[in-house]
């Protein structure tokens, strides 16, 4: 299965979707979409070690996949008081495949029980996944807790944001990652027929002028792909960390790098930075290396690191230097410095390179190491 087969429409004709509870019975509306497991290859394989690379926060250490609740919640607006979730859509995997809950509410009296069913879900499980819930969906639920003098703790679940996660990792590529872009570069499905974002609201607005349950149709799936989304996204995510040489560009596979510095993850970091070197990253790719092992001390190997970008060509005059100060402090081959130096002031010399104000603080640096350089091989 390549990747378009991955991910299929959510509400689309393979969906399963009931509608209960309807008005004057004490409850909010409650649909249901089941979706079949081979659609979410890889999901049953997520572990905890590799979720905690990912997120970068510590899992609970009897992780399950199947306990994780994917999030996703349709508003009245974007942030602030009168904004209400009328729509919470909570994903999970079973052992049957995927299911999809979505409890909406028909009109604001609702509200309450409409939390309340959310709160009993959220209360199953160990680990939430959101789009940008850390900013949005969470702050909102809980006010809206607050609002109706419910308890709100059943929101304290380790939360994957799978927008920061995201953007650690293609940012650097694709600029803008909201959930929409990332499923048609990333997961190769673009959306079809979709309902913008932005059109929500009212659609929600007029529904309750008219009672006309179609026009939440399209906003139902909406919701339901947003969901089944989120959990692609993660395991095609995990099955990247675990596999980077599967990754195609070398800004994605070097951002995978930096992320995994940010948790000593210093070998795989390093593998990375490798993989990356033969694209259009190869010049920070290097430099990376070759950091990396100086700051373990591991000089050596930085400064052969540095040697191989000189003979490829890459990384401007950083090489130079950075191999002049090798040679000068931890060789004491004043003569080796010297020599570097004037290849580095050689090197910025070369038609191409700009004649900005960075530049001439460069060659004004580059002229005084030459200098102190030679006054040290004199008094040698």
């Amino acid at each position: 299965m390549n990747l378009r087969d991955k991910l299929r429409a959510v509400g689309g004709d393979n969906a399963d979707r009931t509608g209960q509870a309807e008005r004057g019975t004490g409850d909010c509306r409650h649909f249901a979409v089941y979706r079949p497991e081979e659609e979410f290859p890889g999901a049953r394989e997520l572990t905890r070690e590799t979720l905690s690379l990912m997120s970068e926060k510590e899992m609970p250490a009897d992780f399950d996949p199947r306990r994780i609740l994917y999030l996703d919640t349709e508003t009245t607006g974007l942030g602030g008081s009168g904004t209400v979730a009328f729509l919470v859509g909570l994903g999970f995997l079973t052992d049957n495949g995927f299911e999809v809950h979505q409890f909406l509410m028909r009109d604001y009296p609702e509200e309450p029980y409409l939390l309340k069913h959310v709160a009993a879900g959220l209360g199953r499980f160990d680990v939430l996944c959101t789009f940008n819930g850390t900013t949005f969906d969470v702050p909102l639920l809980e006010s809206r807790f607050l609002m109706n003098r419910m308890d709100r703790s059943c929101l304290e679940l380790p939360h994957l944001d799978l927008l920061h996660m995201c953007r650690r990792l293609w940012k650097l590529r694709l600029g803008r990652c909201n959930l929409g872009r990332l499923e048609e570069v990333i997961l190769g499905k673009p959306r079809e027929d979709d309902i913008p974002g932005s059109e929500v609201p009212q659609r929600y607005f007029t529904y309750l002028k008219t009672g006309r349950m179609d026009l939440l149709e399209d906003v139902l799936k909406h919701n339901a792909q947003d969901i089944a989304s989120l959990c692609v996204l993660l395991n095609h995510m995990a099955d990247l960390y675990l596999h980077p040489e599967k990754i195609r560009f070398s800004e994605d596979v070097y951002s995978m790098g930096r992320a995994l510095e940010r948790v000593d993850q210093t070998e795989r970091a390093r593998k990375c930075y490798r993989l990356a070197r033969g694209g259009r990253m190869g010049d920070l790719a290097g430099s990376a290396l070759a950091v990396s092992y100086r700051r373990s001390g591991q000089r050596e190997e930085a400064a052969e690191v540095w040697r191989e970008m000189i003979r490829e060509g890459r990384g401007g005059t950083l090489p130079y230097v950075e191999l002049a100060k090798y040679e000068e402090h931890i060789r004491r081959d004043i003569p080796a410095a010297l020599k570097l130096t004037e290849q580095a002031i050689a090197r910025i010399s070369e038609p191409g390179l700009g004649q900005g104000d960075a530049v001439q603080a460069e060659q004004n640096e580059l002229q005084y190491r030459w200098q102190r350089l030679k006054r040290k091989l004199k008094e040698q």
